[in-house]
Parts: structure tokens; sequence; C-alpha cells
């Protein structure tokens, strides 16, 4: 599903025109890229959280040049899903 789609459904089920959408959509994800970037956790309860992780220092191998390499400790986004989300998600999805 693309960001497109979404507004779209979202359009669908809520009888606001798209542009409206859009623009609620792109403040949102504008919202929650700001709030990891200052290193604020993003909570909503019910669907998960979007935090920031800490990616602890390691060596590396370039196979390649047969060197080692250290990776410094860094950041990253990620999203955790809540117990109750997951839990729906498996009950429902069939592979």
């Amino acid at each position: 599903m693309t960001k497109a789609d979404i507004v779209n459904e979202i359009s669908k089920k809520t009888g606001i025109e798209k542009v409206t959408v859009q623009k609620t959509v792109e403040a949102f994800m504008e919202t929650v890229k700001e709030s990891l970037i200052s290193n604020q956790n993003v909570y909503l309860r019910g669907f998960g959280s979007f935090i920031v992780k800490k990616r602890a220092q390691k060596k590396a191998r370039n196979i390649s040049k047969n060197t080692t390499i250290v990776i410094p400790e860094h950041y990253i986004p990620a999203f955790r899903p809540s117990k109750k989300f997951v839990s729906k998600v498996k009950e429902n999805v069939k592979v």
C-alpha cells in the first residue's frame, strides 16, 4: 500500500477531500520525522511506537579488500507495533 492508496482509503471512509487528507497525512509524517530527529519517541496507543534505537559500535569486514572496519555507534528510526496490533495481524494473516 502506498501513500496515495492510504489517502484514497481515508478519503473514501471519511468523505473528506483527497487534497485535505493528503496534507494531513504529509503533516503527520513530517511531525513524526521531526520528533524522531529531536530524539523524541512517538507513541500511538493501540497502534505502536515510532522510536529511536541506538546501534552499538561493531566491527565489519570488507570481503573484497580483506580488511576490517569499525562502524561507530549510531541511531536509527524504528517502529514497534503494540501487542494488540501484533495479535490482530497474527490472527488474520494467513500465508
